[in-house]
This record gives structure tokens, C-alpha cells and sequence, in this order.
């Protein structure tokens, strides 16, 4: 029998034909999305603690015998020693799109980006060259921290011998301007950490020291991305570390913990030594800390990493 109304026939090919495709695209559809999820997989830390824990990556080996390891390998090291991230403190041997990739083929989360050479390329220098080298650097600590989906970068701005004490100070505080909008824009914050540099502490004076100088540094910027990395065993020998959480307050965003003993003048490891632990915790309820804090200690393999682990929980959550 033969189809009297071709018409008919017309729109029931083209609707079909129209079913088919609307079908492939859907489909097409569906398969790209499925890949862009898996290309940008979210990797967040544990939740519900109020103190976050990480290790320096540098405390994680980064050879198996003659075998150097990627970085995801080291990440997965810190991941089985019980860390809830890492801070990228050789942020300048990766790329942005090396870290990131890393984050998300092992699931183990870096919160912070450091590169040493901050050191060598201060933002103190007389040097416009080195200070430009300096930024540069943390430029690319920037960019990999955001790629990584940390929040920060760790700072060093320089040495109080590099010139005249306000001209050192200003010079450092003229680069980080610069750098604002480029960390504003990406959601990172440069914490200044305080270590033996000679600024903004007196490193002949008594040891009952105040945090005011660092206090007033950061203060002068009036930006909320500026803020304090407080290494709470780094200024024992200087002053109280329970009193300087108090008075930095909001500034101390991260934490990094080693231990000191004043009476043998030397480093220890976290909890030992004679730094008072129990004060740094009530200090740190008393501000309402929450966030990230670093062990800064000799590391090692997973046996001692775990150790560590355990000892930067006890002294920081109790």
C-alpha cells in the first residue's frame, strides 16, 4: 500500500532525524561533563577540625635510593603519616599545573606554597634587580598555591643587614604592595613569617619581647591580605609565644611549630624542649584560631613523619 500523504512522511523522517541527533548531543553532552568532573576533581582537606595539620614538603624524602620521586609520591608519603595536607615549601621546583595535577591524582590536599629562595632574593635588598628576582619568585608561589587550592603563601621578606633599618623596612613593604592585586585576584594571602632576620625583634635584647614591630608592619599595609605565618617555636628564645597569639590576634592566619629549649639554646622537636605548650593552646582558644599549622622539624620516612604527626597534634590540640 502506498503512502498517499507525503507530507506525512516528511515530518516523521525529520522528526526522527531531529530524535537522533538531540539524543547524540545529550549524549555527547553527558560524556563531556563526565570528563570535565574528573579533569577538575575537588580535593578538600579532612573537615570538622578546628586545627588543621601539614608538614613541609621538604620533610618528605624526595628520593627512594638512587630513584627521584615526583611529587605526588611525596604527597601520598605525608598523606600516610597521617597529615591533613602539606605546605609546598619547594614551591619553585613545580609548576602551577604540576601541583595541581599532583593534588588531584592523590587526593592529598596543600594548603600553602613557600620558595626558599626568598633567602637569597629578599625584598629588603638595596639590589632593584634581586627585589624584582624576590617578587617574581612569590609570584609563582602565588600561582601555585591557587592552583594547587591553597590559600596562602608563605614569606621571608628579608635581613635587617641589607641596609638602613627604615629603608629596609619600606623597601620590602613597596614590593609587597605590588604583589596585592595579583594575590587579591587569586584568593591568596602573604603571611609574613618571623624568623632570626634581626627585623622587627631585638636579637641582643632580654627575651621578654613584645609583637608590636611585627604588629605594626603588617598593620601598615590596611589590607586584609596581609597577615602573620607565626612560627611558635622561632621567637621563644625572644619572647612569650602565648602572648604574641594574643596580640596578633586576627593577623596569625597559619602556624608553624618546632620546639626550643632556652636553657640548652637549641632546637628540639615538637613538645620537647622547655616551650610552654599549654599557654600556646589557651592562647590559641582565646583568639579563636582555626586553620593550618606546619611542623617545621627534621623529617624523614613514614615511620618518622608519623611521630611527627602525633607530636604536632598533642602539642597544638592537647
Amino acid at each position: 500500500m502506498t503512502d498517499t500523504h507525503p507530507s506525512v512522511n516528511r515530518r516523521r523522517f525529520l522528526a526522527a532525524g531531529t530524535a537522533s541527533v538531540a539524543g547524540s548531543v545529550v549524549a555527547t553532552a553527558g560524556a563531556e561533563s563526565a570528563r570535565a568532573a574528573e579533569a577538575t576533581k575537588v580535593v578538600r582537606p579532612p573537615e570538622g577540625q578546628r586545627i588543621l595539620l601539614s608538614t613541609k614538603l621538604s620533610m618528605v624524602p624526595d628520593k627512594d635510593g638512587e630513584k627521584t620521586l615526583p611529587l605526588a609520591d611525596r604527597l601520598k608519603i605525608a598523606g600516610k603519616a597521617g597529615f591533613d595536607g602539606v605546605d609546598l615549601d619547594q614551591a619553585g621546583l613545580y609548576t602551577p599545573e604540576e601541583a595541581r595535577a599532583a593534588v588531584e591524582s592523590t587526593g592529598v590536599f596543600v594548603h600553602n606554597a613557600i620558595n626558599h629562595d626568598h633567602w637569597k632574593m629578599r625584598l629588603t635588598s638595596a639590589s632593584a634587580e634581586e627585589r624584582a628576582t624576590g617578587r617574581a619568585n612569590i609570584e609563582h608561589c602565588i600561582r601555585v598555591s591557587h592552583a594547587a587550592g591553597g590559600s596562602g603563601v608563605l614569606i621571608v621578606i628579608g635581613r635587617a643587614d641589607d641596609g638602613d633599618a627604615d629603608d629596609v623596612v619600606e623597601r620590602s613593604r613597596q614590593e609587597i604592595k605590588k604583589l596585592l592585586p595579583l594575590a587579591a585576584s587569586l584568593g591568596q594571602m602573604i603571611l609574613i613569617e618571623n624568623v632570626w632576620n634581626k627585623m622587627f625583634y631585638d636579637h641582643d635584647a632580654p627575651p621578654e619581647q613584645t609583637a608590636d614591630q611585627f604588629i605594626e608592619y603588617v598593620d601598615s599595609f590596611n589590607s586584609p591580605w596581609v597577615g602573620m605565618y607565626y612560627d611558635i617555636g622561632n621567637h621563644w628564645k625572644y619572647g612569650q609565644p602565648g602572648d604574641w597569639i594574643r596580640a596578633f590576634g586576627h593577623r596569625c592566619v597559619k602556624l608553624d611549630a618546632k620546639g626550643f629549649s632556652r636553657e640548652k639554646n637549641d632546637w628540639a622537636d615538637i613538645g620537647e624542649g622547655d616551650l610552654p605548650w599549654a599557654d600556646v593552646r589557651k592562647a590559641l582558644d582565646e583568639i579563636g584560631f582555626t586553620g593550618w599549622a606546619a611542623a617545621e622539624v627534621e623529617g624523614g620516612d613514614v615511620e618518622r613523619l608519623t611521630v611527627v604527626q602525633k607530636q604536632l597534634a598533642k602539642a597544638l590540640r592537647g
